[in-house]
């Protein structure tokens, strides 16, 4: 078999990977190829590596993150006061295969959502399925869910993730339906798999926010057991990024 048939096979056989490393070397001096023993090993390390990509490509797409973010673009400045060593210990995310859960508060603009994001993009590129909700939205799909009789495959949906960002919390009231839906998603996530929340309000406001004893006793126990929390200080870094474009 020639060059090219190999090629064509490859690409019939859907192997992306190999294809495309194949066609590099196929116009490749003979010489500069790999040795033969190890040939077969680049051809399927190209082809992990082609997969590895493109399955990191769509649990980005269906996280729907806000924003772009990587836990090495963090900023460790002295204001924000936030522990490096604390990020580090996190960001090999043994707290989501344990089911444990991350809890970021602070002022607005502090950079919560960033960071969110950042853990969410590490579990995306580890293989996990995360799922990144501003809370109000969250509440008004579920508000349709019942409305159109989907409410209990969009539940299942949420229970399926392994990492699901809650932003925003506090930034708007809850209703009744509202408070039950979120109980039901934290009684199904319970120990099994991981919620990250960002909140301006501080953790010890949100039994008040949730405005509901039962409910609120209920849902911060399984939120609250065996969670991270980081509280996170310093000025806007909305405000200092756009004041730094200011002066350029």
């Amino acid at each position: 078999m020639n060059n090219q048939a190999t090629l064509d096979r490859l690409n019939a056989l859907k192997l992306a990977g190999m294809a495309t490393l194949w066609q590099t070397l196929i116009r490749l001096p003979a010489h500069q190829w790999p040795p033969q023993e190890q040939l077969l090993a680049r051809l399927l390390d190209a082809e992990w590596e082609y997969r590895h990509h493109r399955r990191t490509q769509l649990a980005v797409q269906q996280a729907r993150f806000r924003y772009q973010a990587s836990l090495e673009e963090i900023r460790y400045t002295p204001e924000r006061q936030l522990d490096k060593s604390l990020i580090l210990g996190l960001a090999d995310l043994s707290f989501v295969q344990r089911g444990e859960n991350l809890l970021l508060t602070g002022a607005t603009g502090c950079g919560k959502s960033y960071l969110a994001t950042a853990f969410g993009y590490q579990a995306c590129l580890q293989g996990f399925r995360v799922g990144y909700f501003a809370l109000p939205k969250l509440i008004q799909t579920l508000h349709l869910a019942r409305a159109d009789g989907s409410f209990v495959k969009e539940l299942a949906r949420l229970e399926r993730l392994h990492v699901l960002i809650l932003d925003d919390w506090g930034l708007t009231p809850l209703d009744m339906e509202a408070k039950l839906a979120l109980l039901q998603i934290m009684e199904d996530r319970y120990g099994r798999h991981s919620t990250i929340i960002t909140s301006q309000l501080p953790v010890a406001q949100w039994y008040d926010y949730l405005a509901e004893p039962t409910i609120a006793d209920a849902f911060l126990d399984r939120l609250l057991h065996q969670a991270h929390r980081i509280e996170l200080k310093g000025e806007s870094q909305r405000r200092q990024t756009k004041e730094k474009e200011k002066s350029v």
